[in-house]
């Protein structure tokens, strides 16, 4: 500006001088400037934005990892997504323990949205659930030949979201079209730009090793007792089991998504960036959603949905006869919830009647506020 300064004035002694602009000229040049410098500063500003978000986020190239021994790719206007919760220890994570051999899937769950984006279901899969697990390729580039009664989490540790979508993919017939996973800290910081999110809990939930002490009442979690909450499995009655942590998950999920819908992000610019920022840190991706362009039509697509319009469910699962400490897919009832999704048509109330997911009382503990 000061270089473009200096060469006017050069060029104005050179010839003969000007006069002096009237005040009215003068006013229209000054206030031609100024918004001539807000575009640009506000420019800078977004570009800046746009940067910092789309540096945050990281993604894997499932696609090109598969490549074309999946399911068939229909498309009928719906959409099935893979979201993952990582169980790592690994960096901001270690306050929770240290790993065990490496990163699980902690959350499993199946989210498909129906035709017209305005409802969806949700599938979630016990991480203790026994499947048949296809082979994979290792971090170290090794191949790992899977087998029959594999724990479903271990696909992850094996071969983290690439084998964990394999693995989806074989034991549904459905090929995921985008891959989503959270990690502790990240969670964590989501809900406090968030805000919190309101709960009910009807009876108290006290966990020495999740970290939380709820009395019965209303309030509103922030974001380490909303990770405690979805991760206890000893604060509840019950066996302790995935199956009871699980029910708790989905009725989080619910206040989170009536909680996102109310707070009205977009009238706040401060809490819209807050929350992006928060997001995209938070998350790792499919590579056809790790930019900022991509995650906002994803997310645009989505606006629709609200919490009365979202079926949460867990696969239909069984005690294992040989052993209790695990459960395994019930095949008859859970074909008929991968066919439905198939369809893209609503899951029946027979698939899940004979469930050991959906017989707890976990679920009861919890309402939205």
């Amino acid at each position: 500006m000061a270089e473009q300064g200096a060469r006017n004035s050069r060029i104005r002694g050179a010839g003969k001088r000007r006069k002096q602009p009237s005040g009215r000229r003068r006013a229209v040049r000054i206030a031609a400037w100024s918004a001539a410098g807000v575009v640009l500063v506000g420019g800078t500003g977004l570009g800046y934005v746009y940067f910092k978000l789309n540096g945050n986020l990281k993604g894997v190239d499932i696609n090109a990892q598969l490549g074309t021994d999946r399911p068939q790719n229909v498309d009928n206007g719906s959409e099935d997504i893979l979201v993952l919760g990582s169980d790592s220890r690994a960096g901001a994570n270690k306050e929770y323990g240290t790993d065990d051999g490496g990163a699980r899937s902690d959350t499993a769950m199946i989210v498909h949205v129906y035709q017209g984006h305005k409802s969806a279901s949700v599938v979630s899969i016990p991480r203790d659930t026994l499947v048949t697990r296809p082979s994979c390729t290792t971090d170290d580039g090794k191949s790992d030949p899977g087998g029959k009664r594999q724990m479903f989490n271990t696909a992850y540790e094996v071969g983290g979201p690439v084998c964990a979508v394999k693995t989806v993919e074989q034991m549904s017939g459905i090929r995921m079209d985008h891959y989503v996973e959270v990690d502790f800290t990240g969670f964590k910081k989501l809900i406090d730009q968030l805000g919190g999110v309101p709960v009910t809990t009807n009876k108290p939930i006290k966990d020495d090793k999740s970290h939380l002490d709820l009395p019965a009442g209303k309030h509103t979690l922030n974001g380490e007792q909303a990770l405690g909450l979805v991760r206890t499995r000893h604060g509840v009655v019950g066996d302790g089991s995935d199956l009871g942590r699980i029910q708790l998950q989905q009725a989080f999920i619910k206040a989170l998504i009536s909680q996102v819908k109310s707070v009205g992000v977009f009238g706040n610019p401060a809490r819209l960036y807050g929350l992006a920022d928060a997001a995209t840190k938070a998350i790792t991706t499919d590579t056809d959603l790790s930019s900022v362009n991509s995650l906002i039509g994803f997310a645009s697509g989505l606006k629709g949905l609200d919490a009365s319009n979202v079926k949460m469910i867990t696969l239909p699962v069984q005690y294992d006869k040989r052993d209790p400490n695990r459960v395994s897919p019930l095949e008859e009832q859970s074909r008929q919830v991968w066919d439905a999704l198939a369809k893209d048509q609503p899951i029946p109330a027979s698939a899940t009647a004979d469930s050991a997911g959906d017989k707890g009382t976990a679920g009861g503990y919890v309402a939205g506020q």
